[in-house]
């Protein structure tokens, strides 16, 4: 039986989408979860491998602390059960990148349990997520395949690298959804310290399970797609799948269980292997790590040490700041961009800093492929432009041109307007006196004004911000006009 076409991305007919995600967020620490090696990303292939995690013989994991307090914060910053005993196990399968034959992990008995993230919906309102467990796991070497025409090298640099693995309920109902709550995951985790979030370096990853149904009805079989690497990519890959699946049932066939990789250049999902269960992997306790025991004195230090997280904060900067809920949660789901505005609003109108932030820097960074901690342009000196435009100095039009020029070159706004010419003129005589050229140079207008045609005075406004290049403060200008004319504008 051929299967029909699937339908557009992000749709799937009548058929209700369904996903979870497994996150594997990489720990921040310096070595590995069972060894002493490095973890740096960029190093030499094959540069960063001890005997344990190349799994020489006689060779015994060591357990690296630091890893358990950073899983344990992303816990208590996710509201999750914190497992007061928890156990690694060994989870077999054999891959060529994988010495020991077998990966240790955790399963029956994770360090975190059940948790939620709030995630806010487009249009408003918000739903919960549920969070299944997060346990420990050491991540696999990498296979490289198009170093040469007939050979598969491997590079263990990060084999034993420590992982959390974020296990969500299914509750996402689209690809927007899942990349909404990725953002919202990575937010809380670099707020945490417990990942950086890059997701270019491998430092954070998603497989999407997706399945489809008809509303009501139990779960659909799903099937996996692995490795998902930036929001977009998520997004685009669980709508096609999402699509292809309900094309597949429409047409009257059965969606297989599987492990899918998407295409990013196509925009598809194709099949990879065949999905295991978790009994194909035979689980049991590894006998060379005992239990992990948490002492409540450790819970309630962790718990402590906790920093303000994002929801928090974009609660705060509603209340002190006065922002909207959309600007709020922009700023406050970065610490870097969240520190960068305070820095910037101190002492100033807070929501014309975060307009700026959001705005013209945040467009200027993307552009530039840059993060905010290596802007060009520093919250003081931005704080400096925000001044001469809250003291009548610079128009808007003129901010911005100062703007792209610090960006462009990380020099002073002072500095660069003086160069450039650009000061609004505000000077009460100068301005009527250009208005007074401007009326008698258009006696018809002035009348037709007077005579009750207001929009009119927009042509006036123009032809004074002609005449003084632009320069005059708009405001001014409006207010010289309306004194001089009189008349119909009211």
């Amino acid at each position: 039986m051929s299967a029909a076409a699937p339908p557009a991305p992000g749709r799937a007919g009548d058929w209700e989408v369904v996903v979870g995600l497994e996150v594997h967020a990489q720990v921040a620490v310096e070595s590995k979860l069972f060894s002493d090696a490095p973890c740096a990303f960029g190093a030499a292939p094959n540069a960063q491998v001890s005997l344990v995690d190349a799994a020489m013989p006689g060779m015994l994991p060591v357990l690296n602390d630091a890893v358990i307090d950073h899983a344990v914060r992303t816990g208590l910053a996710l509201g999750a059960e914190i497992a007061r005993v928890s156990v690694f196990d060994r989870k077999n399968y054999f891959y060529p990148d994988l010495p020991q034959g077998y990966q240790i992990s955790q399963y029956t008995r994770p360090i975190v349990g059940r948790g939620s993230v709030t995630l806010e919906l487009p249009g408003g309102g918000a739903r919960e997520v549920g969070i299944t467990r997060i346990h420990l796991e050491q991540d696999a070497g990498k296979s490289v395949h198009d170093r040469h025409p007939a050979q598969t090298w491997v590079d263990l640099n990060r084999a034993g690298v420590p992982l959390m693995e974020i296990v969500t309920e299914p509750d996402l109902r689209s690809g927007e959804e899942a990349a909404a709550f990725l953002a919202k995951l990575r937010a809380i985790l670099r707020a945490v310290g417990s990942c950086d979030g890059n997701m270019e370096q491998g430092s954070l990853r998603a497989d999407a399970n997706v399945s489809v149904r008809r509303p009501g009805a139990p779960l659909g079989v799903r099937a996996e797609i692995k490795n998902l690497n930036s929001m977009r990519f998520l997004a685009r890959a669980v709508a096609f799948e999402a699509a292809r699946q309900a094309a597949v049932l429409e047409d009257g066939g059965a969606v297989a269980q599987e492990t899918r990789l998407f295409d990013p250049g196509a925009g598809e999902t194709r099949p990879m292997r065949s999905k295991e269960d978790a009994h194909d992997y035979r689980y049991f306790p590894d006998p060379d790590l005992p239990p992990l025991r948490l002492s409540e004195e450790r819970i309630a230090r962790l718990a402590e040490s906790l920093p303000e997280l994002p929801d928090a904060r974009a609660a705060r900067f509603r209340a002190e700041y006065g922002l909207d809920a959309d600007q709020a949660r922009r700023l406050a789901g970065d610490s870097d961009r969240a520190a960068y505005f305070e820095a910037a609003a101190r002492g100033r109108d807070a929501r014309q800093a975060a307009h700026w932030v959001t705005g013209e820097l945040a467009g200027a960074l993307d552009r530039a492929g840059r993060g905010i901690g290596d802007s060009p342009v520093g919250p003081e000196a931005l704080g400096r432009l925000l001044d001469m435009v809250a003291e009548g100095a610079l128009s808007r039009r003129m901010a911005r041109e100062v703007f792209d020029a610090m960006f462009a070159t990380g020099g002073d706004p002072a500095e660069i307007a003086a160069a450039r010419g650009l000061r609004q003129v505000t000077d009460a005589g100068a301005i009527d006196a250009e208005v007074d050229r401007v009326v008698a140079a258009h006696p018809d207008q002035a009348a037709a004004y007077r005579a009750g045609k207001a929009k009119l005075l927009g042509f006036f406004v123009g032809q004074v911000m002609k005449a003084t290049g632009g320069k005059a403060d708009p405001k001014a200008v409006n207010a010289a006009l309306r004194r001089r004319l009189g008349g119909g504008a009211g």
